[in-house]
């Protein structure tokens, strides 16, 4: 997370975890919530805690995405961490097959 204030609120919470296509279960679990605390968070019917949020967007960001802070250009919001030819790049390179080897340089 970059040392800018990231601005998450529950309908940017739900907008980012659609565009990651990721399922409230699977963030919920990475982010140490309940999946209904999460839920409730995304419908505004429900607060969570600065550490709670911390772990959320912690949560998301794994999941590729990249919060932008509020700014002179514009307002906060999300986009993907990687452009649509990268992500098709690293899905082909995941899905060449063959033995893994030692990544340990």
């Amino acid at each position: 997370m970059s040392t800018e204030e990231i601005i998450i609120d529950g309908p940017l919470a739900r907008a980012t975890r659609i565009l990651c296509q990721v399922s409230a279960k699977d963030v919920a679990g990475k982010a140490e919530l309940d999946k209904s605390e999460l839920k409730d968070y995304e419908k505004g019917r429900e607060d969570l805690t600065a550490e709670q949020e911390r772990r959320l967007v912690l949560a998301l960001e794994q999941y590729g995405a990249r919060f932008i802070p509020d700014g002179d250009e514009g307002g906060y919001g999300v986009r993907l961490k990687f452009s649509r030819s990268k992500v098709r790049a690293i899905e082909r390179w995941e899905g060449e097959g063959g033995t893994t080897g030692a990544d340990d340089v």
